[in-house]
């Protein structure tokens, strides 16, 4: 089966000319993961094309996305990217050029808003109730967004998806696709509230799940059963057309291999051919042309 993954990374050494800003990779992740081993882990597990989501490595400035720029140019039939952005400028009309600046190229598939995270020029720390997404100065980047046909990546905890709720019906015309199922962790469980406010984002038409990183919410080895449940109902919610797949991987050798990451999706029996072409390529193909 052709399988795109959603949801990678990757990252170069640190260098005069792009240095990293910050020291935000843990000690078994300080080496850096380049686009080439990407690539070859990808041969290696039989993904066709993968998206590199822009770390914070590089922080959030012109340069943010530099790396993630030239693993695209070195492998133009494989790789998309999903960018960073500084939201925050005091000058709008500098974030809205730096949005058309990152999206202008044509594997350059949206930005990411790490919700989950107090927003810093470096995110790392966890905070799942903030809401900074909801501020009224990212009112022209929704827009503009919408303008330019380009999706609003949000990483979010499960006690924020209210926000996402509320932003996805105060602009239908951008698209909003949810990394990680929320992240789901030993405060949800896929019946219970907050988590299941999934059920009304997905009346919201213009709201996209990626179903990735799963072996890190997981407490049970490959195939990760005890997360089937979340996947069973975000695809009873919003239907195989909105689910995508993703591994997150490198982050995920620490849990799984890549080939793990991707390949528990054909254990879970509740889910039909159709169900796992559209998770596994349809839905990006249908979502990005």
């Amino acid at each position: 089966m052709d399988v795109i993954d959603t949801h990678t990374h990757a990252w170069g050494v640190s260098t005069d000319e792009l240095p990293w800003q910050a020291p935000v990779l843990p000690p078994e992740w300080s080496d850096p993961y380049t686009h080439q081993d990407l690539v070859a882990d990808m041969d290696a597990a039989g993904v066709s094309e993968s998206v590199i989501v822009t770390t914070p490595l590089y922080g959030r400035g012109v340069r943010a996305n530099e790396y993630t720029m030239r693993s695209i140019e070195a492998h133009p039939d494989r790789l998309y990217g999903v960018g960073l952005l500084d939201f925050f400028q005091q000058d709008t009309e500098d974030v809205l050029a730096a949005l058309k600046r990152v999206t202008g190229h044509p594997r350059m598939l949206g930005v990411r808003m790490h919700a989950a995270l107090e927003y810093e020029r470096i995110p790392t720390t966890m905070d799942r109730h903030g809401n900074w997404i909801l501020d009224e100065r990212l009112d022209p980047v929704w827009r503009t967004a919408a303008d330019l046909e380009t999706c609003i990546f949000v990483f979010p905890k499960a006690q924020q998806l209210e926000h996402l709720i509320e932003l996805a019906g105060r602009y239908p015309e951008t698209t909003v696709v949810v990394d990680h199922m929320a992240w789901p962790d030993e405060t949800t469980a896929p019946n219970d509230e907050p988590w299941t406010d999934f059920s009304a984002l997905a009346r919201h038409e213009n709201a996209y799940v990626k179903v990735s990183s799963v072996p890190r919410s997981s407490t049970e080895s490959w195939p990760y059963e005890d997360m089937h449940g979340y996947v069973e109902n975000l695809l009873e919610w919003f239907g195989p057309e909105r689910l995508l797949l993703g591994s997150d991987y490198p982050w995920m050798d620490k849990w799984a291999s890549y080939g793990d990451c991707l390949s528990w999706l054909e254990t879970v029996d509740s889910l039909s051919r159709r169900d796992r072409a559209y998770l596994s390529h349809r839905t990006f193909r249908s979502l990005h042309g």
